[in-house]
């Protein structure tokens, strides 16, 4: 009976682990978004997580929400400096998300910040 239990449970955790891999290393897109960083935070009451918004329309009516994933310190920094900039940022869309990644599924690996093509502040 305790031989069975173990190879329930050591089945389970490799099932766990394999999900795990699967949607970390397959992406399901990847690709760039370009807008003005409008929000910028770290959140999260237990699991403090990296959230950003990027305002994709001059009304503001599109709004692409993502995350950061705490390994990429040096997106995270460049994040913070480029609030309230018109940025372009390259992005891994994943087929799902944990609760200790963040709250969507698309991940920034790269933001650049550019040019406004509606205003000439800079």
């Amino acid at each position: 009976m305790k031989k069975v239990l173990i190879i329930i449970l050591g089945s389970l955790l490799a099932l766990y682990l394999l999900y795990f891999a699967f949607v970390y290393f397959v992406p399901y897109s990847e690709g760039t978004r370009a807008g003005e960083l409008i929000k910028f935070s770290h959140k999260g009451v237990l699991v403090k997580t990296w959230e950003g918004e990027i305002s994709q329309g001059i009304s503001g009516a599109q709004i692409f929400s993502f995350s950061v994933l705490d390994q990429e310190k040096d997106v995270i920094e460049k994040l913070k400096e480029y609030q309230g900039s018109y940025v372009k940022v390259s992005y891994v869309e994943r087929f799902t998300t944990f609760f200790f990644w963040g709250d969507t599924k698309y991940f920034i690996n790269d933001v650049v910040k550019e040019q406004s093509p509606h205003f000439n502040r800079e």
